[in-house]
């Protein structure tokens, strides 16, 4: 099992995890817009010596979004620095992946299920992707969207099992969608510890990220972010 460092700071809630030698701890706290104050320390007391590298540390995963523009922010940055620093590759793992992960960990969903993972985007807005419960894997069907919740249109006509915060505008979700509903979770958050299925087999594919690379995953168009190599001194 890969020794990684996971991080997620893409909802209210402020999650790092760390799986090594088999076994997983993690720290996970419900504090909207108290992401920057509390990360490092969550990290010291994850990690009290920050030498990632000589602690067996291969690689730093995070919640790449989408999510909260903040939250995404600190999340990168962090991640930027510690990857930097200790000379490690980053792994991005979708948000709403890893909140699938989370579902399937829980109970919430069985073998076989087609989970809808949502998130609340504000502005009237939901984030969205379809994943598919596999024995071994979630495979992800669809990337990840966002839209009105009355534009929220899902290929195909297979139940759908639904988690997340962006159950909050269910009402306007269109009647096509919510009669193929069989079971909603609202409270459902994604965790630090549910990247590590998504974030091992993207390690053994080689599938990595040098720290100057690390970069959020916004989904609409008119967001950017700038990576190492392109920030600068303001003038």
């Amino acid at each position: 099992m890969a020794n990684i460092l996971a991080i997620d700071t893409s909802t209210d809630a402020c999650s790092v995890a760390l799986q090594r030698e088999g076994s997983i701890s993690e720290i996970h706290e419900i504090i909207p817009r108290q992401h920057s104050q509390r990360l490092f320390g969550m990290l010291s007391e994850l990690l009290a010596d920050g030498k990632l590298r000589e602690q067996g540390i291969e690689a730093v995963s995070y919640g790449a979004g989408p999510g909260s523009f903040t939250g995404l922010r600190v999340c990168a940055s962090a991640v930027q620095g510690l990857c930097y620093a200790n000379s490690l590759p980053a792994i991005p793992v979708s948000t709403l992946e890893a909140q699938a992960h989370a579902a399937r960990r829980e109970g919430l969903t069985r073998v076989g299920e087609y989970l809808l993972s949502t998130l609340d985007a504000h502005i009237g807005e939901l984030y969205w992707n379809v994943c598919h419960i596999k024995e071994d894997r979630i495979e992800v069907v669809t990337p990840p969207g966002v839209c009105k919740p009355a534009d929220l249109h899902v290929p195909g006509d297979f139940p759908l099992r639904v988690v997340g915060s962006g159950l909050t505008h269910i009402e306007q979700i269109p009647a096509a969608v919510r009669e193929r509903i069989t079971a909603t979770h609202a409270d459902l958050l994604p965790r630090a510890r549910d990247q590590f299925p998504a974030a091992a087999a993207k390690l053994s594919r080689g599938d990595l990220q040098q720290a100057a690379d690390v970069c959020p995953v916004y989904v609409r168009d008119e967001i950017s972010w700038k990576k190492l190599s392109e920030q600068g001194k303001q003038t």
